[in-house]
Parts: C-alpha cells; sequence; structure tokens
C-alpha cells in the first residue's frame, strides 16, 4: 500500500464532516472539529470552493456547503450500482464469516425474488438458486420485506390472498401474518423456522437505498441440525451487520 496524502487527507475529513448535522459549516467549526491549524483550513476550503465540492453560503457569510461537483460525483456512483452485484458481494463476505448460505431478496408482489446466492462452506447445505421465487409469508426475507411495507400497500399485497403453505409450518393465517410482521418490525429482524424448508430456518435484516426506503433483504440460512438459540442470536447480529453493510454501499447514511 502507498503512502497517503496528508493534504488529500484532511480535504476528505473536511468534506465528510459534511455529511454531519444541517450541512452547514463555518471555518472556524472546521478547525475545531479536526483540531487542524487555521492557514490549512483555510487554504483547504479555498481550494475545495475553487474546485465546486464546496460553496459558500450567500445568506450565511463565512459558512459552507456541499457543492454540485460531490452531487455530479454521487449521481455518477449511483447509476453505476447494481443491487444484484453488490449483494452477492456482501453476501460472500457474510458467508465467510459464518459459513453458511446467504441469500439477497427483493419483494414482487407477494413473492421473493432471490438475486444474490452464496453457498454455505458446509457439506450439509440448503439447496437454492438465484432467481428462485418463493411466496413472502414463507421466508425470513419475505417477512422482512413485507413488515417494511406501508399499511395500506400491504393490505393491497396480502389481503383476499390465499396464503399457501410450503411447510406445516408456514403462517397460513392472516391475522397470524400480521402479528409475526409486528413482531418483525419490533425487531429488526425476521426469522423463519422450518417455514420454506422443513429442514431450514432463517434470519433477515433490511437493506436500505440512499433515501432509506427498504429496497431487498439479507438472510443467512441454516440447516436445523446446526440451528440453536445460540446460534440464531448469532446470525441475527450478523446479518444485521451485513445488511448495513450493503446498504451503505447503496448510499444510506443510517
Amino acid at each position: 500500500m502507498g503512502r497517503l496524502v496528508p493534504a488529500v487527507t484532511r480535504a476528505f475529513d473536511i468534506l465528510e464532516l459534511f455529511l454531519e448535522g444541517d450541512g452547514t459549516l463555518s471555518a472556524p467549526e472546521v478547525t475545531r472539529k479536526l483540531q487542524l491549524p487555521r492557514t490549512t483550513v483555510h487554504e483547504l476550503l479555498t481550494t475545495l470552493t475553487a474546485r465546486s465540492y464546496l460553496v459558500s453560503i450567500p445568506e450565511q457569510p463565512g459558512r459552507y456547503r456541499l457543492g454540485v461537483r460531490t452531487y455530479q460525483l454521487g449521481s455518477r456512483y449511483a447509476e453505476q450500482l447494481d443491487l444484484a452485484a453488490e449483494g452477492q458481494r456482501v453476501a460472500r463476505e457474510v458467508t465467510e464469516t459464518c459459513g453458511e448460505t446467504v441469500h439477497v431478496a427483493i419483494l414482487e408482489d407477494a413473492d421473493v425474488i432471490y438475486i444474490a446466492k452464496v453457498d454455505s462452506t458446509h457439506a450439509v447445505r440448503m439447496v437454492s438458486a438465484a432467481g428462485r421465487r418463493l411466496p413472502a409469508h414463507c421466508t425470513a426475507v419475505g417477512k422482512m420485506l413485507l413488515a417494511s411495507l406501508p399499511a395500506a400497500e400491504l393490505d393491497a399485497r396480502i389481503a383476499g390472498r390465499e396464503l399457501a403453505a410450503m411447510t406445516p409450518n408456514s403462517l397460513t393465517d392472516p391475522a397470524e401474518l400480521r402479528a409475526a410482521l409486528t413482531a418483525v418490525r419490533e425487531r429488526g429482524v425476521a426469522s423463519e423456522h422450518r417455514e420454506s424448508n422443513p429442514d431450514v430456518s432463517c434470519v433477515a435484516a433490511p437493506v436500505r437505498d440512499s433515501a432509506g426506503r427498504v429496497v431487498a433483504a439479507i438472510s443467512v440460512s441454516v440447516p436445523m441440525i446446526r440451528w440453536s438459540e445460540e446460534r440464531e442470536t448469532e446470525l441475527s447480529g450478523l446479518v444485521v451487520k451485513g445488511a448495513g453493510e450493503l446498504s451503505a454501499r447503496l448510499g444510506h447514511r443510517g
């Protein structure tokens, strides 16, 4: 790894300060927050302003906000984002940590579609594939995605619809499903125990985009021979961390 350039590092430190608070800062505030010499801060602010990464606020003399160049870079980054590709990368990282099968899924109508999958490193593993479609109410990712919908949209997707069973443990009663989704909202994590596969349990967490909208869910699936309450607690923390990483790659700042 090459040497970091101090002046560039300081410039980025300044830009990242604008992610906090109301998005405006003065030179004295930057000096105080970063503990840099006033002359250095002045030179960096002048340079960033000249390159349109910052702009001075006419109605607030001495204060700055992010400039159009940061928007242009962010827009170009967003254009190049691929949820499936980013999901595959994060899923691989989660699998490398826990050794279990990891999925990333999106919601379509009342079903989930797996858009990324990384297999377990164990000999006994879940059999599935990217592109597969399953009823949302039978899966942890599906429950997470359904629980994230506004009430009216949730009603439109499940009201009057038969909730088909995939296993004897599947939720087929609308009232029970709604109660389960309420619990998911409270916990921030969804789980399913042998509801889509009689030999597998899963935990899932929500993936958010730059606007804070839930656009996908990521899950860890485990054969029952390796499942326990302790394992569920451990994997719940891991899947939340993975969801946070994928959300950050999509521009979410939660």
